[in-house]
């Protein structure tokens, strides 16, 4: 009987044993199915401007979503190269200001590819905070959905950065955007994105006033061949505050892109400007917040002006160029052009070139500084602007003023022929308090008083400053 017992213990023991064999097996098994996480060392991308990650995370298309899950503050998700068949879901996800969480696709080489499927936003925003997205390529495939949304079904998404992107094929219908937020966002910067063939480029807030969009950084991005606008940022009502939400007076920064709508965009009744800026909300937070809109490019536009406004924007420093349509206008919308700046800005159009259309009185308007070549150069408001405070001319006499106004994208150049556009000091207008304003359009310090978007007094246009707007090849411009 004791035999029998010794034998039993023994057999017992290795039953546990192989037991143990086969959960430690499947436990490695496990673990090898997980992405890889790292302890930081080098960081990833050095150049970004990010802080050393605490944590670096390796994955892939077979198991992103897994890793995404278990993101913690200071985590770097590096996504390999190859195509996501499913939607990049960061869902209540909060980074920190100093540790904030990091997905980024390579910055170089073979990219990584989320591609969209029916019934599903491409990367879906919800509750998180802190959050940067970058060196993605989103490929819509033409469904009926958007590329980056904050969800509507959520209740904020704030501190959100969203650069090097490339957005792409999100053109199913007018409505299919690449950049949204649905629920109020805050603190978003925007910079260095690609965004072709959508519907809307940026659709930053609710048709409705709710879901406001309130200092943001929106800069060096390119946007071309949407069927609607390169961008909007509509009205706001009355904010309904939440924690951490800015109640003082803030200002949204447009800088150094590109808006172009030469090409792909809807005609009749669904034409649409290359941007549009709605109003503050009219009494509470935000109804001092301000537009700051300076060193673009908007180009083209066969079915629309290529700008509209109202409320309180300054717009300087800018080329337009919309050689069969009209230039710039400020206008009621869902109201009143309030405070508005229109200073230092190039305008080459076929109809009008500035036009301000009821302003309000009680605010502060001018219009000085610019250039204007234009079938119809200034349509003010008696009193706003006395002939010596504006450059202007006809569309067929800016050639002679200008380099080669009239040229192709590709050679495109609105700088000033030698010796031309020269003005007084006394008709400078004043514009203390803007961000980079003494700067022109190339980003390079103003040496001379001249019209215009140019201030450099080189008898050939220097170009724009190392690192200023998006690199397009085929843009001169842009270089």
């Amino acid at each position: 009987m004791k035999v029998f017992g010794r034998w039993v213990a023994a057999g017992g023991q290795r039953a546990a044993d192989w037991a143990w064999q086969v959960c430690g097996l499947g436990l490695l098994l496990a673990l090898a199915a997980l992405p890889m996480a790292v302890a930081a060392g080098e960081h990833p991308d050095p150049d970004s401007g990010l802080p050393e990650p605490r944590r670096v995370i390796q994955a892939g298309p077979e198991d992103y979503r897994e890793a995404v899950a278990r993101l913690q503050p200071g985590d770097w998700l590096q996504l390999a190269p190859g195509e996501y068949p499913r939607p990049l879901s960061l869902r209540r996800l909060q980074g920190t200001a100093e540790a904030p969480i990091v997905v980024s696709g390579p910055a170089e080489g073979d990219p990584a590819v989320l591609l969209g499927r029916p019934g599903a936003n491409t990367v879906s925003l919800l509750d998180s905070a802190h959050i940067v997205v970058r060196h993605l390529t989103l490929d819509g495939q033409r469904h009926p959905i958007a590329g980056v949304v904050a969800e509507a079904h959520g209740n904020y998404a704030h501190d959100i950065t969203l650069e090097h992107l490339r957005i792409r094929n999100y053109d199913r219908g007018q409505g299919n955007t690449g950049i949204t937020n649905r629920v109020p966002a805050w603190n978003w910067v925007i910079r260095h994105n690609d965004i072709r063939d959508v519907g809307t480029g940026l659709y930053l807030g609710q048709s409705d006033g709710s879901a406001p969009f309130i200092n943001g950084l929106i800069e060096h991005n390119h946007v071309a061949r949407t069927r609607g606008y390169n961008m909007q940022i509509k009205h706001q009502n009355p904010r309904d505050t939440l924690p951490g939400m800015p109640v003082d007076p803030k200002e949204t920064v447009i800088r150094y892109n590109v808006f172009d709508k030469s090409e792909g965009g809807s005609s009749g009744g669904r034409a649409r400007p290359n941007l549009l800026l709605g109003h503050w909300p009219l009494e509470g937070p935000g109804s001092e917040d301000r537009y700051r809109v300076y060193g673009n490019l908007f180009y083209e536009n066969p079915h629309e002006r290529l700008f509209q406004g109202e409320g309180h924007v300054a717009l300087y420093n800018n080329l337009f160029v919309n050689r069969q349509g009209d230039g710039l206008i400020f206008m009621p919308h869902n109201d009143l052009p309030r405070e508005v700046l229109i200073l230092n800005n190039t305008v080459v159009a076929g109809g009008f070139g500035i036009r301000l259309d009821r302003p309000h009185g009680d605010h502060t308007q001018q219009v000085a500084g610019n250039a204007v070549f234009a079938d119809r150069p200034l349509r003010l408001p008696d009193g706003l602007a006395s002939a010596d405070e504006n450059y202007t001319e006809s569309l067929e006499r800016a050639g002679e003023y200008l380099v080669a106004p009239l040229a192709a994208l590709h050679e495109l150049d609105l700088y000033p022929r030698d010796g031309a556009l020269g003005r007084d000091e006394a008709t400078q207008p004043a514009a203390s308090g803007l961000p980079d304003v003494s700067l022109d359009f190339n980003a390079r310090e103003r040496t001379t008083d001249r019209w215009g978007a140019y201030g450099t007094d080189q008898p050939f246009n220097p170009g724009r400053r190392q690192g200023i707007g998006p690199a397009l090849p085929d843009c001169a411009p842009c270089h």
